[in-house]
């Protein structure tokens, strides 16, 4: 399966997975210009969640955790920053989420990091 078709249906299951722990999702592959994407915003009680969903079929490139770098943290706040600005939010509690899928075969296992990085 192409890179963009894996990914699109990592992002389906964690969308599915958010929705059964009954987050609202909010928005999806929000981009702010050419600093980046959120790939899933939603909410979880007070929190206003930036979810970064990474789909593996092996760790020949690392793990999913391992991907979201210094550089991905500091992209993922830019643009969760952006996200804020043009939708006039402020004192709103935040928090970065990392869904990782992890495919072997047809089945696959999701594991969920909460607070991998903090803006506010």
């Amino acid at each position: 399966m192409e890179n963009k078709k894996f990914g699109d249906l990592g992002e389906k299951i964690a969308v599915e997975y958010l929705n059964s722990l009954n987050y609202n999702i909010v928005k999806k592959n929000f981009r702010f210009g050419k600093v980046g994407e959120l790939d899933i915003i939603a909410e979880d009680g007070e929190f206003l969640v930036f979810c970064e969903v990474k789909t593996r079929s092996n760790d020949t490139y690392g793990s999913g955790l391992e991907a979201i770098n210094t550089k991905k943290q500091k992209q993922l706040v830019n643009v969760a920053k952006g996200y804020l600005s043009i939708n006039k939010i402020q004192e709103r509690s935040c928090r970065f989420d990392a869904v990782i899928i992890n495919f072997n075969g047809n089945d696959y296992e999701i594991e969920h990091y909460k607070d991998i990085i903090i803006l506010m």
